[in-house]
């Protein structure tokens, strides 16, 4: 068995240093596409942590005061009851814990500034969904008016604003996606047509360990570690630049202005971790697959 796994191992190796130019190429071209792909989601995931005080159809944002206790906000919940039915669909209260969460996504890229929010300062929040038919300058009419009531801190709308950045998030994930899906077909074609020169340049020797009894399973083995380890190098290379962009735009982030938006736009919460992950088993996956497609194809040499 161990002198199996050795042999294995010596041959990968060998096959390596023999088709080094196209072993490099098939490399480069997987970190480049499995990088694209990293940052697809990264990306996502950053706009999904801008998007996440909108989800479920929020389109209005009453901030109480900090400290308002149960009879003060009872005012503003009157005010909310009234329009049920006729401007405002459902409203929730997010309370000082559900506050901060939503603070740790909005401030991801700001970390000062979260730092300084608590749950003694922070404002709690009325999400306010609105009738389907509700038209913007009603929106505005009732922000208004909820600007008037007491211990109101400020009233925020979406507006045009969601579509906007729904938009560019549609635009930002079609491109990026078509782009890694074509480089990734380019680099299983590398690997496929790696593992194809190294078969035809073994062809005499498999052709002996054939006649020897040799099974088909034990002569491919060598060529999908191959596959295999061009594609884990691959994620390995497009993981740790992964984690350079992402520190580096990180990092960048904390200079905007405050009222950017952009801050929530960074993924610092252990998400990164878990696509270079993916992006490691992805790779091996791809890589494995494109040199046994090709090691069967061309086992008959």
């Amino acid at each position: 068995m161990i002198s199996r796994i050795g042999y294995v191992l010596r041959e990968t190796a060998a096959s390596f240093q023999r088709n080094l130019t196209l072993t490099v190429a098939a490399v480069i071209t997987a970190a480049v596409s499995l990088l694209i792909f990293g940052l697809t989601l990264i990306i996502q995931h950053g706009f999904d942590n801008l998007l996440a005080q909108w989800e479920g159809g929020v389109e209005m944002i009453v901030h109480v005061n900090a400290g308002a206790g149960d009879a003060q906000r009872a005012v503003i919940e009157e005010a909310l009851v009234q329009q049920e039915g006729i401007t405002i669909d459902t409203w929730r209260y997010c309370d000082v814990t559900c506050s901060l969460a939503d603070a740790d996504r909005l401030l991801a890229g700001d970390p000062t500034t979260r730092e300084l929010l608590t749950a003694e300062n922070i404002t709690t929040q009325y999400k306010v969904v609105p009738m389907d038919a509700t038209q913007v300058d009603i929106l505005r009419g009732l922000r208004d008016r909820y600007l008037g009531l007491p211990n109101v801190n400020t009233v925020q709308l979406a507006e045009e604003q969601l579509d906007l950045i729904s938009e560019l998030q549609g635009f930002v994930s079609t491109y990026t996606t078509g782009l890694w899906i074509a480089l990734m077909a380019a680099a299983s074609l590398l690997i496929w047509n790696t593992i194809r020169t190294a078969m035809f340049a073994r062809r005499r020797e498999i052709e002996v360990m054939k006649l020897v009894g040799a099974t088909d399973w034990f002569i491919r083995l060598p060529f999908m570690l191959e596959g295999l380890l061009h594609g884990l190098i691959g994620g390995v290379l497009a993981s740790g630049a992964l984690w350079f962009i992402n520190d580096r735009w990180t990092a960048g982030v904390q200079g905007f202005p405050d009222n950017s938006g952009m801050t929530a736009l960074v993924v610092v919460d252990g998400y990164q971790w878990q696509v270079a992950l993916i992006i490691l088993v992805f790779g091996s996956i791809v890589g494995t697959v494109g040199s046994g497609t090709a090691a069967s194809r061309f086992l008959d040499v």
